[in-house]
């Protein structure tokens, strides 16, 4: 009975991180409730308290599995940023709670000074990246690194981070051919020669 408890616990977590992900991007963290996302867990509050601490302890244990799940599927190339993107695009488009967890995240968490290391920490590697490639010719130096690194994420998103309306005008396009945008443009915009030759507000020195 003793050698199953530590499977248990772990199968218990599993089920409270995937109820606490759909229940948190549907609801946001303010609006989401811990009765029931326990209730869809198969779980108790007592146990979401006993693990997470509190709701917002919920929450950063949802999003640092989510930030572990990106970095995993869609580790960057700083020399073909454009498959980057792409890779990204897929999994906005394979996990759709990504961006509203994000987004929720910014709303709710981002004002109050909270920063998980792990996305600090990967986006500096991701900046140093660049910088090479930008060193080495492979990548415009239009535009600072971080810049670029933005710029590059949130082409990805483009999609998944649109008003009804732009997706009414859009809609007819497939999955494959948005993500053909989102590569293509990412190679525009970061090639060599791309971000229009403009050296513009946080543009390299270089």
């Amino acid at each position: 009975m003793a050698s199953g408890a530590p499977r248990n616990a772990e199968a218990t977590r599993k089920r409270l991180l995937k109820a606490a992900a759909a229940e948190f991007a549907r609801y946001g963290i303010a609006g989401a409730r811990v009765d029931r996302l326990a209730a869809e867990a198969q779980s108790n509050k007592a146990q979401i308290y006993h693990y997470y601490g509190s709701k917002d302890g919920l929450f950063d244990a949802v999003f640092e599995a989510l930030v572990a799940q990106v970095l995993s599927e869609a580790p960057m190339d700083a020399h073909d940023l454009p498959e980057y993107a792409g890779r990204l695009f897929d999994g906005y488009e394979q996990y759709p709670d990504i961006i509203r967890l994000a987004t929720w995240y910014r709303l709710e968490r981002g004002g109050d000074g909270t920063h998980v290391q792990a996305v600090l920490d990967a986006d500096r590697a991701k900046v140093t990246a660049i910088a090479a490639a930008q060193a080495a010719g492979a990548v415009t130096d239009a535009y600072a690194p971080e810049v670029l690194l933005g710029l590059v994420i949130h082409t990805a998103a483009l999609w998944t981070a649109q008003t009804p309306e732009y997706e009414h005008l859009v809609g007819a396009l497939s999955s494959g051919q948005r993500r053909d945008i989102v590569v293509s443009a990412v190679a525009a915009l970061t090639g060599p020669h791309g971000g229009g030759g403009s050296r513009g507000p946080g543009g390299s020195d270089r």
